[in-house]
C-alpha cells in the first residue's frame, strides 16, 4: 500500500468510495431518501470543485494498492487558525486493516509540517460509535459537542475530536 498526494484525475474514485463508506457507515443514522439518492452526484460535486481549486491549500492523500483506492484524507486550514481533518474514509470491507490509522497519521504529520503549531479537529457524528473508539485510540481529545447541520435538510448531534500541535509527533 502506498499513500500519494490526491490529484484531480482522482475525484470520480475518491466520490465512489466515499458515497459507499457514507452508505456503510451511516445506514440508520442518515436519512435514508438521502443516502440511497442523489449522494454519488452530490459528493462528486464536492470533490471535482475542490480538486480543480488550488490543490496545495489544502492536504488529500490517497492510499492505493495495485491501482485500487483503498481510502482517503482531507484536511483543509481554517480561518481560525486551525486545521480540519475533513474526511478519513477506508473503502467498506478494509476498515480494520490500518488504511485510517496510515492516512490519519500522514494527515496529521502534513499539518504539522505545513502548518506549524495549529491544532487538527475533525467532526464526527455521535451515533458514528466506531469512528469515535478510532480517535479515542489515536489520541484524538473530545474537544466540544454540537449540532451538524447539513445543506440537505437534516441536523444530527456530533462531536469535536482534536489532536493538540504538542501531541503530534513525527
Amino acid at each position: 500500500m502506498r499513500i500519494r498526494n490526491g490529484r484531480p484525475g482522482d475525484a470520480e474514485s475518491i466520490a465512489e468510495l466515499h458515497a459507499a463508506s457514507w452508505r456503510t457507515a451511516y445506514a440508520g443514522i442518515m436519512p435514508e431518501s438521502f443516502l440511497n439518492g442523489a449522494l454519488l452526484a452530490d459528493r462528486l460535486a464536492v470533490w471535482r470543485g475542490r480538486l480543480d481549486a488550488d490543490p496545495s491549500a489544502s492536504g488529500l492523500f490517497v492510499a492505493e494498492e495495485n491501482g485500487e483506492l483503498l481510502g482517503f484524507v482531507y484536511s483543509t486550514p481554517t480561518p481560525d487558525g486551525r486545521v480540519l481533518l475533513d474526511n478519513l474514509h477506508a473503502a467498506p470491507g478494509r476498515t480494520r486493516s490500518g488504511i485510517g490509522t496510515r492516512l490519519l497519521r500522514h494527515a496529521l504529520e502534513w499539518a504539522a509540517i505545513e502548518f506549524p503549531g495549529r491544532a487538527v479537529y475533525l467532526e464526527v457524528l455521535q451515533a458514528n460509535t466506531a469512528a469515535i473508539a478510532f480517535y479515542e485510540r489515536r489520541g484524538g481529545r473530545r474537544t466540544d459537542a454540537r449540532t451538524a447541520r447539513f445543506e440537505q435538510g437534516f441536523e444530527l448531534p456530533e462531536f469535536e475530536y482534536t489532536w493538540f500541535a504538542e501531541s503530534v509527533h513525527h
